[in-house]
């Protein structure tokens, strides 16, 4: 092995081209044979069998949850907690820095890649891409970051367990879908590192055209469905679900605590200018995205806006749906504007590249995404804060998991798996990680072991929560849990 990488692996990184260059200039990229060898090499760091080490030392896991309580707003912080207190898989998704804790104290391969740093089950999903087709790909990146591939992919595993376990599937049932998972992961990287990197990085599903290849009828019935759901949810959708018109003009409808209009929280704003205020952070996003949608989107003029409580990990955090109107009241837009704060990998990893926690939010999704929406962008915001700007609900739609049985969730677990393959084959070395990942099935029986142990471990974080609450240590409000 070549002696930048020797250095590269004990400093657990992964260099995308050696630190030479040819007489032109251009960069000299490690040939197939030597990215195979960094691969082999990094078992030495963390052989595969060490993946299903789960890290479980003591710590308080509602202080870690708690801390980053600290800067959301007070009021939906209760909701955050009583939608967490519902099940483990509701706390786990929720609990993303607890896990990012959790690893940090593990080996690493120190084969980097871009994390999605939430990979959950339920962070996949279709949407439609800019070409109008509807495409499935990872939907969340909040707390993207670089880092080890494994990370991503044991919290991939880990939701398997968990979710199987909502189902109330045996131990059995539980395992298969976390190694079916895992398995998808590892032979499609095994795919990938085989393609040219112009078709690694294209690779993606459109699932128009795969629905008819689908061979089980079940699950091509099942996917039909979230198919057909997804297009119902357009800007048409959002506008009849939350807009009303009064005295003639269009207005977000306000649902409180869980959708509250700007005009009524003047008090939490530098001025009462709520128009204005908008206008110069819509400013500053404008400037971010590509010309040709800036174009578009000085067709549009503002016309309402709101809080808007999303997700369960997000709950708590800045999160804004802006109402837009073009030519008439037939044309109108719907932006979803997100707080974008530090991922919560990043103290446990090198910190981001990118000063704006915005700007770090979109060029991971462009990374890891084959299609991302074009409507992306940051801005800067009131009180020195930070966000990034998706159109929202753009036929995007996940499956329920509460309706899939153990052959459902097993090919779709496999679904992700290939689709978080794709993913780090964009950003990180496929060739080496395959090489890393080898022929045989130990990697997946590792990160099975791994997830079985990390499910037991959240299970014992929820009931912590659960008791907390019922010790009055964290407030929960159930009643608006539901919303």
């Amino acid at each position: 092995m070549r002696p930048v990488y020797r250095a590269a692996l004990a400093a657990h990184r992964l260099p995308a081209v050696e630190e030479t260059t040819t007489t032109g200039g251009w960069p000299r990229h490690a040939t197939r044979a030597e990215r195979r060898a960094l691969g082999k090499a990094a078992r030495g760091v963390l052989p595969l069998a060490g993946l299903a080490e789960a890290g479980l030392g003591e710590r308080d896991p509602v202080a870690i949850v708690a801390a980053g309580d600290a800067d959301r707003l007070p009021w939906l912080v209760p909701i955050r907690y009583a939608r967490m207190a519902a099940d483990p898989f509701a706390f786990y998704r929720g609990a993303a820095a607890l896990m990012a804790h959790d690893c940090a104290g593990l080996p690493r391969s120190g084969l980097d890649v871009q994390l999605c740093g939430d990979a959950h089950l339920l962070n996949f999903g279709v949407f439609g891409s800019p070409e109008r087709a509807l495409v499935f790909d990872l939907n969340d990146f909040d707390e993207t970051l670089p880092g080890p591939f494994e990370w991503d992919v044991r919290r991939l595993a880990a939701s398997m367990v968990l979710a199987a376990r909502s189902r109330g599937l045996k131990p059995k049932r539980q395992r298969e879908v976390a190694w079916l998972a895992a398995q998808r992961y590892r032979t499609a990287m095994a795919e990938f590192a085989e393609l040219s990197s112009l078709e690694a990085w294209h690779a993606q599903i459109e699932v128009d055209a795969r629905l008819p290849e689908i061979a089980d009828e079940d699950w091509r019935r099942y996917a039909q469905r979230v198919a057909d759901r997804a297009r119902g949810k357009d800007h048409l959708q959002a506008v009849a679900r939350f807009t009303e018109v009064v005295d003639g003009q269009r207005r977000i409808v306000a649902e409180p605590p869980l959708i509250v209009p700007l005009r009524d929280l003047v008090e939490l704003l530098p001025d009462d200018d709520v128009e204005g205020l908008i206008r110069g952070v819509f400013l500053t996003y404008r400037a971010s995205v590509r010309d040709d949608v800036r174009t578009l989107l000085d067709r549009y003029t503002y016309v309402d806006s709101a809080v808007k409580v999303v997700g369960v990990g997000s709950v708590g955090t800045r999160c804004v749906i802006v109402l837009l109107q073009g030519a008439d009241e037939d044309d109108l837009l719907f932006l979803q504007v997100k707080e974008a704060r530090p991922s919560a990998l990043e103290p446990h990893l090198a910190p981001s590249a990118y000063a704006h926690p915005g700007q770090r939010v979109v060029a991971g999704q462009r990374l890891m995404q084959s299609a991302s929406d074009a409507f992306l962008g940051w801005s800067d915001g009131p009180l020195g804060r930070h966000y990034y700007w998706r159109q929202l609900r753009d036929w995007k739609g996940s499956v329920e998991v509460a309706r899939m049985d153990a052959k459902l969730l097993g090919l779709y677990g496999m679904l992700c798996g290939w689709t978080l393959a794709k993913a780090h084959a964009r950003s990180g070395d496929r060739v080496a990680i395959a090489a890393y990942l080898g022929s045989s099935e130990r990697f997946e029986d590792a990160l099975v072991e791994y997830a079985v142990a990390y499910a037991d471990r959240a299970e014992a974080d929820h009931a912590a929560l659960v008791q907390a609450i019922r010790d009055g240590r964290v407030a929960a409000d159930a009643g608006e849990a539901a919303g």
